[in-house]
């Protein structure tokens, strides 16, 4: 037995729901944790592209029991659509298979139209949010206003709730937003539908994983963004509205610290950063567009360019001590080929103070210049290497850097998009 967290070792989007995958063969249930339909899990299997932004991304196997922790906001409507498309492609989603925690809050069609709005009237000082709601439905769970799964089973309680978030929701939108209000009736209809749909889905994700430890089996937690998007220890404001860190996985499902047996960081062989915010080792030149072409490196749930840069070994190692990282999962090492020079930034100089952490202040931060370490790169194809041998030796030299950098091995290689494009060195339910 054993209960293995993946997480995001940057700023998210490091290629989780592949690893995810690939481990979810040996794990008997899936959980997702935390972050709502802003992120998104790109899967190549079989030569089918598979992308998903609520469901965990063990759906795909056979026989596994995947399940929405609490610490994730919900949209039913995007949820019920992914279901719809996997039965379109014979992947069937029942209660079999997938659990959704009654403590789960809800996104609501007032949280969209408030997100959309408040990034509108922000202007050029916008974070660059999905738009999807989800900072404002954290918002309400904190401030103890939030409707969750359960509430969508009882009308009586869903209207109340509704109209008393309504009447406050409405008012930001027409007079401070300057944006329409919105119709209870219209979301009242909508939303008790959608109940009716989850209802057989919903239950008790914390007890079920309770049995599931006392009955000898494995778990993988699986998590959303990434490290430095964490709601406390990312590069605040420009962040996500949830704790991306390992720590949430027992918050967000349900389950006591000492379960956890393994905690693995996925992290590109470059770096990549979706909207805005401080990006010391961003390249804006010909190799960074070089990366991001390759790479193809556009948001799954946005399409957004993602932003491309140098290895920043100041960002991992801060990911490494939040996380408590066992091992590092390293994704897209086939998209530097052909790269001459790699660098890794090693430390900051921050107005003529060399720093080997990220600075709390957002200012310092956005001054900071990256100290680069040069490796030499590589032209071989390594899209057909399965072992650690058969790499070229500059790419083993340049994996040996991050394992001596940041102090943590490497557990497992990508080097290409499917499935079976991966090395594993080390298996963490072995």
């Amino acid at each position: 037995m054993a209960n293995v967290i993946i997480v995001g070792a940057q700023w998210g989007d490091e290629g989780k729901g592949k690893i995810v995958d690939l481990l979810s063969e040996q794990a008997d249930f899936v959980v997702r944790f935390q972050g709502g339909n802003n992120a998104g899990h790109t899967l190549v299997v079989n030569g089918e592209k598979h992308i998903f932004h609520l469901i965990p991304s063990g759906i795909l196997h056979k026989g596994k029991k995947c399940m929405i922790g609490n610490g994730v906001v919900l949209d039913p409507k995007v949820l019920l659509h992914e279901m719809e498309e996997l039965a379109l492609v014979g992947l069937p989603v029942t209660p079999d298979n997938l659990l959704v925690s009654h403590y789960t809050h809800v996104i609501m069609p007032y949280h969209q139209a408030l997100d959309l709005a408040r990034e509108r009237k922000k202007g050029k000082t916008a974070i660059g949010t999905t738009g999807r709601g989800i900072g404002p439905c954290y918002e309400d769970k904190v401030g103890r206003n939030g409707i969750r799964v359960h509430d969508l089973f009882n009308p009586s309680v869903f209207a109340e709730k509704l109209a008393r978030n309504l009447e406050e929701k409405n008012f930001i939108l027409e007079n401070f937003l300057n944006d329409k209000p919105l119709d209870p009736a219209r979301i009242t209809d909508e939303y008790l539908a959608y109940g009716e749909k989850l209802k057989p889905f919903a239950g008790n994700v914390s007890v079920e994983l309770q049995k599931a430890r006392s009955s000898g089996k494995n778990i993988l937690f699986e998590g959303a963004q990434g490290t430095l998007l964490d709601i406390d220890h990312g590069t605040y404001p420009y962040v996500t509205s949830s704790n991306t860190v390992a720590a949430n996985a027992c918050c967000g499902a349900g389950v006591g610290p000492t379960s956890i047996d393994s905690v693995i960081g996925v992290v590109k062989a470059y770096t990549t950063r979706v909207g805005g915010g401080p990006f010391p080792s961003e390249l804006l030149d010909e190799t960074g567009k070089l990366i991001q072409t390759v790479g193809g490196e556009f948001g799954a749930t946005t399409g957004r360019p993602r932003r491309c840069g140098w290895l920043d070994m100041v960002a991992l190692k801060s990911s490494v001590r939040l996380n408590g990282l066992c091992g590092l999962a390293v994704t897209k090492l086939d998209v530097l080929t052909g790269i001459p020079v790699l660098k890794i930034a090693v430390s900051y100089n921050c107005r003529g103070r060399s720093l080997d952490l990220v600075p709390a202040e957002l200012d310092a931060l956005e001054n900071c210049e990256p100290v680069f370490e040069e490796f030499p790169g590589w032209k071989e194809d390594i899209s057909k290497v399965r072992t650690w041998s058969e790499l070229p030796q500059n790419a083993r030299s340049y994996l040996r850097a991050i394992e001596k950098l940041s102090g943590i091995p490497v557990h497992l290689i990508s080097v290409a998009p499917g499935r079976e494009a991966t090395i594993v060195i080390t298996n963490p339910f072995s």
